[in-house]
């Protein structure tokens, strides 16, 4: 790492600029992105880019001066018009992404603004990060504000890496598909190398997501786009634990605390930290605390709650309204359960410095963390990194990302007020010794996975997507190419080429996936190439590849081979007899799992049945096909039938009919030596690879694990490598005019 550089891409800096006595002043940001990246970016000697704020009250000299400032520190920034911080920031960012990724949807307006704004903002970003670039930076773009920036960015620079991390929860899929740009929003993040959220479930959704609006799916970690993969991985971000365990034991924070605890007077504290926010559930946590003040009257001369309100977006109207909510639920509460000696909330509407905070952490003995929904929430582990006492209790909300990993914290659902009460009034009688144990837990998983520790495991990890990617490229295309200019070189060359999903991208439904006028005409062209010989081996029926294919004068095998048609005859004929009475058996059970799983379909054919999932609901079709898998094996045994799975599809057929059917027939009239080029994509096709001869020309399609010698990633890339074949071959048998013309199709290693 130290040899390269990263490039932060952030739509805050690390530090605040403002005008003092007339010169420009530069205040370090102590947020957790800023203290976990800092290392990294002076260790690299790179760049951090983003918006150093509203700055339209500086003059040209002093915006001069600010640029030279931040250039001495490493900083490049981007400005923004007052039009663009009203529209993009406050407008898109914070008034429709924030509250729909926080499932607040009613809080987003009717007349959602700013898009335009927002695209405009990430491309001004993409555009300096891409004058900025050197061959062999690092990219790592931050949050909701830049989602689109990744894309942008791999137009512009193709081969650079690139890293996104979202710091806000990826809503569940009916969410997040409520968003109108919903479909440019995962096409910009698909521009990254490796896409980073704080739990599983964020990650899920994003896939789920992907499958619903783009038809991606993903392959366990990993999203195959075109020529390259998109890994997706959890990082939970951490504190800088050893800096708060540090300001925690510093003697004049120690003696803030207790002087905080002297002054309740004896009350235990209960303490809420958080941005003013709507998405932090503050109004419900004060309903709770007033609903254990209520049941409970003893307690309100024995509690204080101290509630710190940070300010937050107070340009923004929402925001303006719930500070007043909020205030009025505070006045309301303190008036119906204060007492002569004291009032129990004791409110704050400003920001704490970091010594203050530790100090309030320290003193506190519950802390409250009850969002409706966020992130992570490093206050939570701010809370238990400060406890160097090893005592108190956190209460957090199970909608916050913490919670998936703080074992030891008394775990709420938010919404549920009396819940919440009623677990306050635990941790306040919670015997000291369970709170130690449950302190000594949190504290152990806060220090190991730190600030630090987060970052250097997602550069970790991004360092290594990319060189297993470019070393896999890099190690193979020539053997591929090699491969192909052999087969060329004999006067004869026979290429069997699967449909679906090899010459056409799989589609949601079997009708929709009629060749294109491009893919006709390179079959075509291939067809009246001399010696070469062209044979379609499909699982599809036989009508549907007359219909399409029929008029070409190519040779074509439907139903896995069941049905063939020569290139120089106009009837088909059967391969194997099959009896005609076998679908009967095991139609009921397909026509069974149809009924019950909507969107599922069944495909009849002479010679197989195939039902067909690919437009069911992602986790239910496949729980439906184990279970489908399970009944056919049971109602097949002893029967001379076999199940195949393959692409969201599960095919019934006869024992015997297979594409090792079409490589016999193939080789016998082909003649024992003579070249065979074999592609396809799924399970049926692998039949096909295993019956022909071992120095046959094997391609698998994608990156599944295959028998073929080689992969290339899609069917553009298949079209790309057929392209090749129609070139005049050379004396080594590559392509004549451009011998380098085959790297294009994108050839990987065989597996």
């Amino acid at each position: 790492m130290s040899s390269e550089r990263l490039l932060i891409v952030s739509n805050r800096l690390p530090v605040s600029a403002w005008l003092g006595a007339g010169r420009v002043r530069l205040s370090s940001a102590s947020g957790g992105l800023a203290t976990g990246l800092k290392p990294w970016h002076e260790r690299s000697n790179g760049l951090w880019i983003g918006w150093p704020g509203d700055i339209s009250r500086f003059s040209d000299a002093q915006r001069a001066e600010l640029d030279r400032e931040l250039a001495a520190r490493g900083i490049a920034p981007v400005h923004l018009t007052s039009e663009h911080i009203d529209r993009y920031y406050h407008g898109f960012s914070n008034r429709v992404i924030w509250p729909l990724f926080h499932y607040l949807i009613d809080r987003v307006p009717v007349q959602a603004a700013g898009w335009e704004a927002y695209r405009q903002v990430n491309q001004l970003f993409a555009d300096l990060v891409a004058r900025e670039y050197r061959p062999g930076d690092t990219i790592w773009v931050h949050d909701y504000q830049l989602m689109l920036v990744p894309s942008l960015l791999r137009e512009r620079l193709p081969e650079a890496r690139i890293g996104f991390f979202l710091h806000i929860p990826f809503p569940s899929s009916e969410v997040f598909r409520t968003l109108p740009w919903r479909a440019a929003i995962l096409d910009g993040l698909l521009g990254a190398d490796l896409i980073g959220f704080h739990t599983f479930g964020y990650l899920r959704h994003f896939l789920n997501s992907l499958q619903y609006v783009r038809g991606i799916e993903a392959d366990i970690d990993r999203v195959r786009l075109g020529e390259r993969d998109v890994k997706v991985g959890v990082f939970p971000m951490g504190v800088d634990a050893a800096r708060f365990t540090e300001l925690a034991r510093d003697a004049d924070v120690a003696a803030e605390a207790e002087e905080i605890r002297r002054e309740a007077g004896g009350r235990r504290i209960l303490l809420g930290i958080d941005r003013l926010d709507y998405t932090k559930g503050i109004p419900r946590r004060l309903q709770a605390v007033a609903r254990l003040l209520t049941a409970e009257p003893e307690l309100r001369d024995k509690v204080r709650y101290i509630q710190v309100a940070v300010p937050s977006r107070g340009e923004v109207d929402a925001y303006q309204r719930f500070k007043r909510q909020v205030e009025e639920s505070v006045g309301r509460i303190n008036g119906a359960c204060g007492t002569v000696h004291s009032a129990p909330i004791h409110y704050m509407h400003r920001s704490v410095p970091l010594r203050q905070l530790v100090a309030l952490f320290a003193a506190a003995d519950v802390m409250l963390v009850t969002p409706l929904r966020d992130g992570m929430n490093l206050v939570a582990k701010e809370f238990v990194a400060s406890r160097v006492d090893e005592d108190g209790v956190l209460v957090l909300s199970e909608f916050a990302g913490a919670a998936a990993e703080l074992d030891g914290a008394m775990v709420v659902n938010p919404y549920d007020v009396d819940g919440v009460a009623e677990t306050i009034r635990q941790a306040l009688a919670m015997p000291v010794g369970e709170r130690r144990a449950r302190m000594t837990s949190l504290r152990r998983r806060v220090a190991e996975h730190d600030i630090h520790a987060w970052a250097r495991g997602f550069l970790t990890e991004l360092q290594t997507v990319r060189r297993a990617r470019d070393e896999e490229a890099a190690s193979q295309t020539p053997s591929l190419a090699e491969a192909l200019g052999q087969a060329r070189r004999g006067p004869h060359l026979r290429l069997l080429l699967d449909y679906d999903g090899t010459l056409v991208p799989i589609a949601r439904s079997p009708d929709l996936a009629a060749p294109d006028d491009e893919l006709l005409r390179l079959i075509e062209s291939l067809a009246e190439v001399p010696g070469l010989e062209l044979d379609i081996v499909s699982g599809r029926p036989r009508p549907t590849l007359e219909a399409w294919l029929g008029h070409l004068p190519i040779s074509l095998w439907a139903e896995h081979g069941f049905w063939h048609r020569p290139a120089s005859a106009d009837s088909w004929d059967a391969a194997v007899r099959v009896d005609p009475d076998w679908a009967s058996r095991i139609l009921p059970i397909l026509q069974h799992f149809t009924a019950r799983t909507p969107g599922s379909l069944i495909e009849t054919k002479s010679a197989s049945l195939t039902w067909h999932y690919r437009r069911a609901q992602k986790e239910f079709g496949a729980r439906q096909a184990q279970e489908l898998r399970l009944m056919l094996g049971e109602a097949l045994s002893n029967q001379p039938f076999e199940v195949i799975e393959g692409k969201k599809v599960i095919d019934v057929r006869p024992r015997g009919v297979s594409k090792a059917l079409v490589a016999h027939r193939i080789q016998e009239e082909a003649g024992a030596g003579a070249p065979v080029i074999a592609i396809g994509d799924d399970r049926t096709d692998e039949d096909l690879f295993a019956a022909l001869q071992p120095d046959s020309v094997t391609i698998a399609v994608g990156q599944r694990p295959s028998r073929a010698r080689f992969h290339v990633p899609d069917h553009k890339a298949v079209r790309r490598l057929l392209a090749t074949l129609l070139a005049p071959a050379g004396p080594d048998g590559l392509p004549g005019p451009e011998p380098g013309n085959l790297g294009t199709a994108g050839a990987m290693p065989g597996r």
